[in-house]
Formats: C-alpha cells, structure tokens, sequence
C-alpha cells in the first residue's frame, strides 16, 4: 500500500454454505482512478461489491479504505467513511419525488437533531432548506432538476439511472461503485453516460470503481481492469493487456468481442 492507495483489499473471499463465491482477491484502488471490474454472469463482482459495501461480511481477508478496516461495518458506517454506490437493478425510492430520493441519500450529513425535527424548531427547517438546495444542485448537474417535483417511478429508465447517480453522489463519497450503470440503456445513453462518468470523476475527484459488460464503455473509460472468473481473479491491467489477454479472452471476452471493443 502507498501514500496514494484509497482502497486495498487482501486475500478477500466469502462462502455460503459449502459454495465458495469469491475467493483470494487482491485488488487496490489509488485516488483519482477510474477501474473496472468484469467477467461473466456469476463471477462474483456484485458479491465482491456487496463485500465492500458491508452488504456481506467477508468469510476471510481484509478490506482497508482511506487507513481504515472496513470488515464487519454495516453499511451506513461504510457510507460514512465515503464509500457510495449504485446497483444492478435500480433500487429508487419509486413513490418519492426525484428531489427527495437525493435528500434522502445527504441525510446523515444534515445539522439538526431528531428532537429539533420533533419540536419543529428554526434550525430543523434551515437545515432541511439547505438538504433541499445541495440535492437540487445535484439535480442541475444531471439535468434532472425540471423533474424534481415528479416521482422517480415517472422518469425514463435512462434517467432513473442518472437519478440513481446522483443520489449516490449526495452522499459525497470518495469512492464510487457503479454496478452495471449502462444495463439496458442504448447506445446513445450508453455514449452519454460514459461522458457523464467523466465528468463527475473530474469535478467530483471521485475514484470509480465499475461493474459492465458493455466492453465498448469499459475499454474507452478505464485506466485499469480486473477480471473475475468463478469467484478468483484471472487478470489485471490496462485495456490493451486485458483485450489480448489469452485466459481473459477465453473466459469471457471471445475474439468477437475483442476485435469490437
């Protein structure tokens, strides 16, 4: 680990049952890198998120974010210490407005008490305002903020994917996980989205780490890429190494892909 490492996962793996999920993984984030993580359906990659999330407690290894050790955190301690992310399947509150399902993401962050909300005193409705003007200004960065007064059930599917990023980004993380964030979108959202996830690294100084089988985005994006297969990690490098990289190709990538990507 360097003065530079953000996150350092050791010999990380969980079972269920007799089932070895993922087993042995050993990966490193340094701050500012854009990462990807692939592999085929059931690799572990979801599982290896919902490990460092404190979805899951890891059966064996260690997980160090920022200096800190991550294992047995439940995942509000884990979204504290500035660990955020989205997830395969949209998980929006569907009957909240767009605004509120981004305040609901910075709650933790507000500066009044649970009693203050109770007696409804001044600093309750001056903190709530101040929730309610950063998650617009999320909004704005999305362009979603015409739509904060609709439900989040209303949006498009492209936009409930960029709702689901900026409820993330509420939450003023250091790392985000992206899991799977172009899944069903086309191609033009596809290219919008990958512009998207440029710019909010930048503006945001995030460290991204993303799940996605759609290769032309991990490829055009990605500074460094790990591979999962059956739970183990099989190869890590750059998208040149990773593209020509035989056990890669044969496991998930195919020369198809490959030559498209």
């Amino acid at each position: 680990m360097t003065n530079n490492t953000l996150l350092q996962v050791e010999n990380m793996g969980i079972q269920f049952g007799g089932l070895k999920a993922v087993q042995g993984v050993n990966l490193y984030l340094n701050n500012g890198e854009l990462v990807g993580l692939i592999g085929p359906n059931g690799a572990g990659k979801t599982t290896s998120f919902n490990m460092l999330t404190g979805v899951y407690k890891p059966s064996e290894g260690k997980i160090v974010f920022a200096g800190q050790t991550l294992n047995g955190k439940p995942p509000y301690k884990v979204t504290q210490s500035g660990i955020s992310r989205t997830f395969q399947n949209i998980r929006l509150f569907k009957d909240l407005s767009v605004l509120d399902n981004v305040k609901v993401a910075n709650h933790w962050l507000a500066k009044h008490s649970i009693l203050s909300s109770i007696l409804r005193l001044p600093n309750h409705f001056t903190s709530e305002a101040k929730m309610a003007e950063d998650a617009t200004a999320f909004l704005k960065i999305f362009g979603l903020d015409r739509y904060k007064n609709e439900l989040a059930k209303n949006l498009p599917y492209g936009m409930q994917r960029r709702l689901e990023i900026a409820r993330a980004l509420a939450a003023k993380p250091k790392l985000l996980l992206l899991d799977e964030p172009a899944a069903g979108m086309n191609p033009q959202e596809t290219r919008e989205l990958m512009e998207l996830i440029a710019f909010i690294r930048k503006e945001f100084d995030l460290t991204i780490l993303l799940i996605e089988h759609d290769m032309h985005l991990v490829m055009g994006i990605c500074e460094r890429i790990y591979v999962l297969d059956h739970g183990q990690l099989i190869a890590e490098g750059n998208p040149n190494e990773i593209r020509s990289n035989p056990k890669v190709i044969e496991a998930y990538l195919g020369e198809e892909v490959v030559e498209n990507a």
